[in-house]
């Protein structure tokens, strides 16, 4: 039986490679898989590419996108094995319940990686649903200055102090965010 997994951390824990490498590992049997990342990362240009260096083509979500229709599509042409999403975060509810309906009713394991919380230490909406439907819930592990698990992603300024208000969403990597644990994370947002 297909599942819905969702591979989680905070900015920095290798969730990309992560993918990558499972991506790897079907296409090195064989199979067929799908990528998808979102739209919203300028910095993507419709690739998955990890901080090591590793890179792979892949699709592009919008909110618009309806993924059980572009994947059950590509399905029907020829067995898909695994649909792989990175930036999992910036699905909308309904793309979550579209790629569980993918699992349920198409066959397909369905990898997700993304964030959990955002730069206020809130869940981002695609995080929320899948940290409810998903089959499985895997944390990936980023580490913290201290050497505590980090599991927080701190926005800053370019002087490096904590940025407290703003949009949920602003795309940038080690220049925009430091990811920390929930101590620092608390002390930088009070200091």
């Amino acid at each position: 039986m297909a599942k819905l997994y969702f591979y989680y951390a905070s900015m920095n824990a290798g969730k990309s490679s992560h993918l990558l490498q499972a991506d790897f590992n079907y296409r090195e049997r064989g199979m067929r898989t799908m990528l998808w990342t979102a739209a919203l990362d300028s910095r993507s240009a419709g690739m998955v590419r990890s901080r090591i260096g590793l890179e792979s083509e892949a699709h592009r979500f919008t909110p618009e996108t309806d993924l059980w229709a572009e994947v059950s599509a590509v399905h029907a042409s020829g067995k898909l094995d695994c649909v792989l999403v990175d930036e999992a975060q910036f699905l909308t509810p309904q793309q979550v319940w579209q790629l569980a309906r993918l699992a349920d009713e198409g066959g397909i394991p369905v990898l997700c990686y993304g964030l959990r919380t955002d730069f206020e230490g809130e869940l981002f909406p695609g995080s929320a649903v899948l940290l409810g439907i998903a089959d499985a819930l895997v944390e990936l592990k980023a580490v913290c200055h201290c050497g505590r698990k980090a599991t927080m992603n701190l926005r800053v300024d370019g002087e490096g102090k904590a940025i407290t208000q703003g949009q949920q969403t602003a795309i940038g990597g080690n220049d925009l965010y430091v990811a920390l644990c929930r101590k620092h994370f608390s002390e930088a947002l009070r200091a």
